[in-house]
Formats: structure tokens, sequence, C-alpha cells
């Protein structure tokens, strides 16, 4: 493939460009800077001569690469996120090269103690006399996934300064709020009217993944019995000593994040807040396996009622909601969305490194609302941290997969 790339220039501009998330605010976005990143994308869209690009009230952006083909080419969508992790800072964000990468610990140059160390970052060491890009130390980088949405612009890119390499109508969306498990809440799926999709969200160089967590939100209350401290004899029953009471009784070899890999589910006390009075716990709970997370949630207001106890005056609630379910439920419906993909990352002379992701994306709520949405490398890792990082040279192989994808679409038709 013949191309100047521009993904890595593009990526840096928008690196720079503050989109955290809020995961507190109850707005769509939940930030509104996440919306001065979608309005350069619709500027910089519509001077490429995409001349359909908008962003929404709740700063969705909507665009459509239009097909070129005379066959009958069914309209596939390409999405990637504008928001950034709320775990750590996105403002003043100073992309910094490593170029020729020597396979060395990186030190970033405003942080000393921030290290990327190729033996704990197995993939950095595969990345020798390449050209890696981090943050300087104090930020986060916004690869995940200011990546993914630099290297579908790329590709739009490519096909508008190639108009002979024929393809069927491409969808662009952006969304606001991946970060925080909102980014597909408000896609008008009939407005984007895209049969096929793919989030261009994933990690390793020719990662690709059509299997995602189920997942499901556990908000715990604790109510105590609260009284003045200097009377509170046989009277005062600390809610906060129940949830750290409760707290204690989870397992401690497995059931969570930190004990837990490759197919295992786990149990995650995400948030605490509260006093004597009222603790409010919320907890995720994932797993491969939609029937799993009843028996977890099942297990742990167990173990919550065991630990109430201790405290027979005080009361809590314990509310379950889903947030996600497993895209493969969706996907293994329709073959040749993965199918097409894989095949599209080898004709960019890559192996295929077939996954399932233990996590979310977009992708898993689009498939749910009837866009069958699989995720794509974007060269993404060490993500939501101050070591993350992203490969030059990943990002434009990432590029060149996204153009032979769209071209196995029009020439299956």
């Amino acid at each position: 493939m013949e191309h100047t790339f521009t993904v890595v220039d593009r990526f840096v501009r928008y690196a720079k460009i503050d989109t955290q998330s809020d995961p507190h605010s109850e707005t769509t976005p939940s930030t509104e800077k996440q919306k001065d990143l979608s309005r350069l994308l619709v500027q910089e869209l519509l001077d490429l001569g995409v001349s359909d690009a908008e962003m929404d009230e709740h700063g969705y952006v909507y665009a459509t690469l239009k097909s070129n083909s005379p066959k009958k080419v069914p309209t596939i969508c390409f999405c990637s996120h504008v928001d950034t992790s709320p775990e750590s800072s996105g403002a003043n964000v100073n992309p910094t090269f490593h170029k020729n990468y020597d396979g060395s610990v990186i030190s970033l140059p405003m942080n000393a103690e921030v290290k990327i160390d190729p033996a704990e970052h197995p993939e950095l060491a595969t990345k020798v006399g390449m050209d890696i890009i981090t943050s300087d130390g104090t930020t986060l980088l916004g690869a995940d996934n200011k990546a993914g949405v630099a290297e579908i612009m790329d590709m739009v890119a490519y096909f508008q300064a190639n108009p002979d390499q024929p393809h069927g109508d491409v969808r662009i969306l952006f969304t606001p709020d991946e970060e925080i498990g909102r980014g597909a809440d408000k896609v008008d799926i009939e407005k984007l009217g895209a049969k096929y999709g793919y989030t261009v969200d994933g990690e390793a160089l020719g990662s690709f993944e059509d299997e995602t967590f189920s997942a499901d939100m556990v908000k715990v209350i604790i109510r105590g019995v609260n009284t003045h401290p200097g009377f509170a004899k046989d009277q005062m029953e600390s809610a906060l000593k129940a949830a750290s009471a409760f707290i204690d009784l989870l397992p401690k070899d497995g059931w969570s994040p930190e004990t837990t890999d490759k197919r295992e589910g786990f149990v995650h006390p995400y948030e605490m807040n509260g006093g004597v009075e009222s603790m409010e716990l919320i907890f995720i709970i994932r797993s491969f396996v939609d029937a799993d997370l009843a028996v977890y949630e099942a297990e742990l207001e167990g173990l919550l009622q065991t630990a109430m106890e201790a405290f027979p005056n005080s009361t809590y609630s314990f509310a379950a909601s889903a947030q996600y379910r497993n895209m493969k439920n969706v996907i293994d419906g329709c073959p040749e969305v993965s199918q097409f993909a894989k095949e599209a990352i080898e004709r960019t002379g890559l192996t295929v490194r077939a996954g399932s992701i233990r996590g979310g994306t977009d992708g898993s709520k689009l498939s749910f609302m009837g866009l069958p949405c699989p995720n794509i490398f974007a060269g993404e890792h060490a993500f939501h941290s101050k070591m993350e990082w992203a490969c030059v040279q990943d990002m434009e192989k990432a590029v060149e997969t996204l153009v032979n994808l769209v071209q196995i679409w029009e020439e299956r038709s």
C-alpha cells in the first residue's frame, strides 16, 4: 500500500486535547471538553471532502466515506472513542518520541519515577528499532483511544486521495464516554445505518477480539446507627466498620482482578464512599459467561449478610444492574464479520492474534443494538496510566489493515 501516512501527526494533535470523561457526571457527554476534539474531527473530515460530517448534541460524530463501487456493498462502520480514562490526568498531554528504540527501560522526562520496563511490558521488547510514543510522565498518553481515532481518519484520507480504489459506504462513528461505560448509550443506530461494525480500540499488533466480558454493576448501601460518639456505647453501629467487615470477607486468593486472568471472571469493589451513618459501595462483576454473573452476585450478597450479623440494628440494600453483555453472542451469527477482519490483518502481512477482551468496548453494546461489532487492534498499550505507550509503525499497520478490510468487503460483494 503506497500512502504518505498522516496517522502520527493526527494522533499527536488529538492527544494534546483534554477529553477526560467523568463517571460522576450525569450529562452526555459527561464533560463538555470532549466536544473540543469532536468538533475538530468534524472539521478535518469536511476538509477531506466528507461532506456529511456532523456532531450531534451529545458529542457523537457521524460521517460517511461514500461508495465509489458499482456493486451493492454492505455498509460497514468504524468506531473509536474520543474520551480518555478518569484514572489518570489527560490535561496538558505532551507526546514524547523515543525513536529507534534500543530495547532499554524508558524513563519519562518529566517524572523520573515513571519507567516503562520491557521486562514488565513484553510487547515493548518486540519493538527494538521502531519509534515509541509516550507521555512525558505527568499524564496518560491517550492512545486509548486516540490512536484508533487517528487511524480511522488516516484510512479516510487514503481513500479520498486514491479515488481509483473501490469501496462501499463506510460510516465513521466517534463516541464520547466509552471509558465510563456509556459510549454507545446515545448512538442513533438508525441514523448510523450500518450493517456491520468494528471498533478500533485494541492493543497488540495483529490482535482481533470478537468476545468481551459480560458485565453487571452492584450498588450496596449500608445504613448504620449514628449517635454522638461521646454517648455511643451499646448504641452506635458504624456503617463504615460494617463496610470494612464486608470487604474483609472477600476471598484473598481469587475473585478479584489482581488474582484472575484468561477466562476467569471477577468481583471488583470499585468505589466506596460515606461514613458512620451510611456507606455506598460500587462493585463491578465480570464473566465471559452470562449465567456466572448471578452466581457471583448471590455469593457477594451472602458475604454481605454475614458481615451484617455483627450490626443487628443496621440495614442494607443490594442492587444489581446490567452494563453490557458478551458480544460473541451476536457476532457468532455473522461469521463473515470476523473472517474478513482476520483476512485484512493477514493481508497486511501480520499474524492474527485472536483473543477475548477482559473488559468491554463500545462494540459490546453496539452488537446488541443490531450492529455486530468486533474489535481491531489500534496499537495502544498500558492504557489508563502514565506508562501508556504506542508504536508508530504499529499505528501505520492498523491504518493499512482498515484499508484492506474496506477493500475485502467490496471484493466479496
